[in-house]
């Protein structure tokens, strides 16, 4: 047992000198890390979530959204640039991820549409996050169709222990044992924009939609753990990627002022998300 125990003594012993030569980490696109990083923008896009449709001036309505938050498998967990040796980070922290969404009709035919997720601790995971939206919806052919363009931003932080969490913290070979339980920020910073094509089924109360965009990702992610030794890690990991995606979903309406609408959305390098979402219509505004 005493022998067994060696390396791993030896290992910790070495511990801190090697969490002060480690710096701020830039991987390339095609790393672990940055795989990592681009499932995690999947689910928080601010995507378009509802067939495209004219917005009357003055319209407020009001949402709430839930996306399945895709696993990230082992393999792709494992940092082998900005910590090599590392087992797999704790990525699964919740199955899904639920977001308000607020939309305001502009005159001109334009759309705002915001959200906000409040800093509230749920399973380790404290989310700050801001979703902005300006849409535009065309008719198309005799009406019975629209195109929706569409520009988004997600933009805010999330905390969460990703680098050394509770099960880490207790494995004498993880570089984490008997460290604090760590509170890594996780800044997804993402830009893009897309394009909708939706039709009308059913007199208007069926609305699919299939559609395509482009997102720009400058995720930003920093460690902050403190091992046994006293020592702060707080190292930073910086990306920025490109990104390809491709929705489909559907709106119905349950009346002239409720609906609810689900949506497939998919980056393919990366992962494929699922999103529902019930809304209803407050304000009369002025005429489409």
């Amino acid at each position: 047992m005493i022998a067994r125990s060696l390396p791993a003594a030896a290992l910790l012993a070495l511990l801190p000198a090697a969490a002060g030569a480690q710096g701020d980490c830039f991987p390339p696109k095609d790393s672990n890390e940055a795989q990592t990083l681009a499932i995690f923008s999947v689910p928080l896009a601010f995507g378009r979530l509802g067939a495209p449709e004219a917005s009357r001036a003055g319209a407020i309505r009001v949402g709430l959204e839930g996306s399945y938050l895709p696993a990230v498998d082992d393999e792709t967990a494992t940092p082998r640039v900005c910590r090599p040796g590392k087992g797999p980070e704790n990525t699964d922290l919740l199955f899904a991820f639920p977001r308000p969404r607020l939309g305001i009709g502009l005159p001109g035919g334009f759309a705002f549409e915001a959200s906000w997720v409040p800093p509230i601790r749920l399973s380790g995971v404290k989310a700050n996050l801001f979703g902005l939206a300006l849409e535009r919806a065309f008719p198309v052919g005799r009406g019975q169709a629209s195109l929706g363009v569409r520009a988004h931003a997600t933009f805010g932080s999330i905390r969460a222990p990703v680098t050394c969490d509770d099960e880490a913290l207790e494995d004498p070979l993880s570089e984490c044992f008997n460290g604090t339980r760590s509170d890594d920020l996780y800044k997804p910073n993402i830009a893009g924009v897309d394009l909708t094509l939706g039709w009308s089924l059913a007199q208007g109360r069926w609305r699919p939609y299939l559609g395509a965009g482009y997102n720009r990702l400058q995720p930003r992610f920093q460690v902050n753990f403190t091992n046994q030794f006293g020592q702060l890690d707080n190292r930073k990991v910086e990306v920025d990627l490109d990104r390809a995606v491709l929705f489909a979903g559907a709106t119905w309406m349950a009346g002239t002022r409720l609906g609810v609408a689900g949506e497939v959305y998919a980056a393919p390098a990366d992962a494929v998300t699922g999103r529902l979402a019930i809304r209803a219509e407050l304000g009369g505004g002025g005429p489409r």
